[in-house]
């Protein structure tokens, strides 16, 4: 009688661990991607992204990335940057455990485009180095991890007329230490060009782990300015 009582404990303590990871649920992503241009060579990356378990609310991550661009050619383009991460890894805000973790990132990214006809082709190759502080409410101590990971990003947008395009993308991730697989996301929008540099896109993301599979709808707004200009009248009046 107790074993089944036990048993019984233990697969409903699965079952409501299961529910909570918000596997279940539509999350939303929300995100602004900026390259803004100083000169013939260089441009700022910059970027944010809220991320929900659900569409508008139980927050999952907020992620700030910028770096500095180097333009090789007008296909080639080689950053290096940094990134902080902030993570709720619980679904529910009840949890009686609820870890909070955040991420310093340092990253080095190589970004290759071509053409296929009408198939503009973006090959993006990042090393990301990552500095992991894991905090547990009910403990005073912290845990600290440094991992190391590689990700490539093959992603072909398909332009429909001057204004509305088709983007799709795969991004494999890879851990570089223990296990080998840490992640894939696939990726399917439509956008539109609002202007000459701002674009938005709205589209679903499957994001794929060992055991486990998120959807995800993601809203991502471009904005591309060149900044030359103001740079070449802020040396011009200086001098």
């Amino acid at each position: 009688m107790a074993k089944r009582i036990i048993a019984i404990w233990l697969l409903a303590t699965v079952g409501l661990y299961a529910q909570n990871t918000g596997e279940d649920e539509l999350g939303a992503w929300y995100m602004y991607f900026g390259m803004n241009r100083i000169s013939e060579r260089f441009s700022i990356h910059t970027e944010a992204q809220f991320r929900f378990y659900e569409t508008t609310d139980s927050f999952n991550q907020l992620l700030l990335r910028t770096g500095l661009n180097y333009h090789i050619n007008p296909n080639a383009i080689v950053t290096g940057g940094y990134a902080f991460i902030d993570t709720d890894p619980t679904f529910e805000s009840d949890e009686i455990l609820i870890n909070n973790i955040s991420e310093h990132r340092i990253f080095q990214q190589f970004i290759m485009t071509n053409k296929v006809w009408e198939l503009l082709f973006e090959h993006r190759y990042r090393l990301e180095q990552r500095f992991i502080t894991i905090e547990n409410e009910n403990s005073p101590f912290f845990e600290r991890n440094t991992e190391h990971r590689a990700r490539y990003r093959l992603q072909v947008m398909l332009p429909l007329t001057d204004t509305f395009f088709l983007n799709f993308y795969d991004e494999i991730f890879i851990n570089l230490q223990n296990s080998i697989f840490d992640q894939n996301r696939l990726y399917f929008a439509g956008g539109v060009h609002v202007t000459e540099n701002a674009s938005l896109q709205v589209g679903f993301l499957k994001n794929h782990f060992n055991n486990r599979n998120f959807d995800r709808l993601q809203i991502g707004f471009f904005y591309n300015p060149d900044l030359r200009g103001i740079f070449k009248k802020k040396a011009k009046d200086d001098g």
